[in-house]
């Protein structure tokens, strides 16, 4: 598991608005009041430690993730609450050679330029050519983001293709 450098408060309103749902709603689920989830999102105040598995499964992350502990794994959001002008797309390829590419563009540019092999040269594309992009698009527009494809080849090839929203 790698860090999240944001706060609490940031993480609480990143999830909350992932998942589509208002303060007010989250309040509710928790048996607070939308003042006390303004407080937690803008870092006034922390959620009582008896609520972080309450919001872990409200959010379908871990307490660990919510904690600022990431877990590599896609999630499921509704389709509608995805607006394709604010996916991220992060390519990172690690060449067993010691070669590293890191890609990170907006999604829909960043799938023209994978596509096209321009973004990184002929010699990382062969680490691409079997990855299917538009079944990728496809996962996205049903609400998968996230980690979606992490693959290590026998010879020691790595590429992982990640969606996120911004």
């Amino acid at each position: 598991m790698e860090k999240d450098n944001r706060t609490l408060g940031q993480r609480i309103a990143h999830y909350r608005k992932l998942r589509g749902i208002t303060q007010e709603e989250l309040g509710e689920k928790c048996g607070v009041s939308s003042q006390a989830v303004s407080k937690w999102e803008n870092d006034i105040s922390a959620p009582d430690i008896t609520l972080i598995g309450t919001l872990s499964e409200i959010f379908g992350i871990s307490a660990d993730e919510l904690l600022g502990l990431k877990r590599e794994v896609a999630t499921a959001v509704k389709p509608e609450t995805i607006d394709e002008e604010r996916l991220l797309l992060r390519v990172n390829i690690d060449s067993n050679d010691g070669d590293k590419v890191r890609i990170n563009v907006p999604y829909k540019l960043g799938l023209v330029l994978i596509q096209s092999g321009a973004a990184v040269g002929d010699k990382n594309c062969d680490a691409l050519k079997n990855i299917d992009f538009k079944q990728i698009a496809e996962m996205v527009k049903m609400g998968i983001l996230g980690p979606i494809v992490d693959i290590e080849s026998a010879g020691g090839d790595r590429v992982k293709i990640t969606v996120e929203q911004m």
